[in-house]
């Protein structure tokens, strides 16, 4: 009868099965946060549906800036687009897309948000507004880094 003899695994093969599984790690993760072009899943929350928190500590602090960021609250992770101060109404904001990328081992978020200017020669209300969006994630952590990248409405 002959013997089986086990050989103990080589550096090589502890190295490709600890590669794997940091790999498949990283992808249980990745697929409850992004789509596949580093896209997070968010809604859009309407003004009258936003935590109150949210609506009297948060926003105060931030909406005199053109900025994004995020909070979280209720243990549920917000992205917020403000405009800035305006002094006339017809200025709008939107959020078209979050994305998450690793640069650097820090975790950055950029939000593409959609500005809207009213029509030149509009008539306006003279009033000081603070134009944002709010959108709801599925994250449960905060990134490192937020970058907000601009497009105009035409």
């Amino acid at each position: 009868m002959k013997k089986l003899s086990l050989k103990k695994p080589g550096k090589k093969a502890v190295a490709g099965i600890l590669l794997l599984a940091v790999l498949a790690a990283g992808c249980i993760w990745g697929c409850g946060q992004l789509r596949g072009d580093g896209s997070i899943e968010f809604t859009q929350v309407e003004k009258e549906q936003l935590p109150a928190a949210l609506v009297e500590e948060i926003l105060p602090q931030y909406q005199q800036l053109e900025r994004a960021l995020a909070c979280i609250v209720e243990e549920q992770v917000y992205v917020i687009a403000t405009r800035g101060e305006k002094t006339t109404t017809g200025y709008t904001v939107g959020i078209e897309d979050i994305t998450l990328q690793e640069i650097d081992g820090l975790t950055r978020m950029t939000v593409h948000a959609i500005f809207g200017d009213p029509e030149s020669g509009a008539l306006l209300n003279q009033e000081l507004n603070y134009p944002y969006a709010v959108a709801l994630t599925q994250l449960k952590e905060l990134p490192d880094e937020i970058e907000l990248k601009v497009r105009y409405e035409d």
